[in-house]
């Protein structure tokens, strides 16, 4: 299973931070967040949010591992 964490205001939608989830690649895992809960899966693709897999950013479909970490983080803003 992967670890699955949110930060930010994905992590308030949710209600949670941090939770493992059985999935082969990045698609399924999406796909499983956005079957439980359908808001978080649209926020999930919402520009400007990014993916890093084990601390990389990442853009497509990756294959995870039950060792993956995948993070979802929120736009930025600063200025």
């Amino acid at each position: 299973m992967a670890k699955v964490l949110l930060f930010g205001r994905l992590a308030d939608q949710a209600g949670w931070r941090q939770r493992e989830v059985d999935a082969s690649d990045l698609a399924t895992l999406r796909a499983s967040l956005a079957d439980t809960d359908p808001a978080l899966g649209e926020a999930l693709v919402a520009a400007g949010v990014q993916v890093a897999v084990d601390k990389t950013i990442v853009r497509g479909d990756i294959a995870l591992t039950a060792a993956t970490e995948v993070a979802f983080l929120p736009p930025m803003s600063g200025g």
